[in-house]
């Protein structure tokens, strides 16, 4: 089974020792952020649990359990932009993740990792120009420590409307001009271009458009074969396969303008005080009213090949 932690929030920026807690246990319980009192409980072992995915703007915090999830398959995505605090208040300087992306691939391997640069958006202070110059070093900082770079352009979620009304959409002109760009800047420095839920309007400049979190992605990066059940995506342009997701809403400290996970910052302060890193939960804890579903766990890996 493949296990996310990263579409809902940043757990190994702001929970990682609640994450070697599950793992060192062996229990995670999840509520569906649609119908709270529904509790999916999953059951970690690297027998059943094939790959862990990680998507992460600050994974330092975590390196020091890094031991606790050595016998797991594991994908990390760690998120490196160019914006500065007044578009991600609370995300640490540039040049430390840069170093700590680095010294992350060295520890995995460089088919374990990915870069994103992503979402983009355009205005005074981040043009065009701005964007072509930073995209340029961070590749440049990170040649040989990734070969995938994903990027994506903002998309106008109501959330994103609400915690950050000024933003407007990138034009056609300039998606292409900064893609084109970006895909050859990107092979300059050993990197596959893969766009998140762009469609393919790209690949007829080199870019990869088949997803960013897919199934032969996870198979190079654990070196085996995986026959996973289908799953319907979660919007039409997205080709990734996503499952079980043990993060929450309305929980990550970055605060990020453009979020889509957090839809109130005072919600995400509440929540924070409710977490226990001893609980089976990111946030409080069971309630009597639970209705629990214990999942299935199986491994996904086909015995008969692996790629080592």
């Amino acid at each position: 089974m493949i296990i996310n932690t990263g579409q809902r929030t940043d757990i190994p920026a702001f929970y990682p020792e609640w994450f070697a807690n599950r793992i060192k246990e062996g229990i995670v319980s999840v509520r569906n952020p649609f119908h709270p009192i529904q509790v999916s409980r999953y059951r970690l072992s690297p027998d059943t649990v094939d790959v862990i995915g990680f998507c992460s703007k600050n994974p330092a915090p975590f390196f020091k359990y890094m031991d606790v999830i050595r016998d797991y398959g594991q994908y990390w995505f760690v998120t490196i932009t160019p914006y500065g605090r007044d578009i991600e208040p609370a995300v640490p300087d540039k040049h430390k993740i840069l170093a700590d992306f680095q010294y992350l691939s060295r520890k995995v391997g460089v088919d374990a990792i990915g870069w994103r640069y992503d979402p983009i958006f355009v205005n005074e202070r981040y043009t065009i120009e701005y964007h072509l110059k930073a995209f340029r070093e961070m590749a440049s900082t990170l040649e040989g420590f990734t070969k995938t770079v994903v990027i994506s352009f903002v998309d106008l979620y109501e959330k994103v409307r609400r915690n950050f009304p000024e933003v407007r959409p990138v034009s056609k002109q300039d998606m292409h001009f900064l893609g084109k760009e970006m895909i050859q800047i990107a092979a300059s420095h050993g990197m596959t271009v893969r766009p998140c839920g762009e469609g393919d309007f790209l690949e007829q400049y080199g870019a990869d458009c088949s997803g960013c979190m897919t199934i032969p992605i996870y198979e190079k990066a654990i070196g085996q074969r995986l026959i996973v059940p289908k799953k319907k995506p979660a919007r039409k342009e997205c080709a990734c396969y996503l499952s079980g997701d043990i993060g929450a809403y309305d929980t990550c400290g970055h605060f990020c303008r453009y979020c889509y996970a957090n839809n109130d910052i005072n919600a995400v302060k509440r929540n924070r005080k409710l977490h226990d890193p001893k609980s089976h939960f990111l946030i409080g804890n069971y309630g009597p009213d639970d209705i629990i579903h214990d999942v299935k766990m199986e491994s996904y890996i086909d015995p008969q090949l692996s790629f080592l």
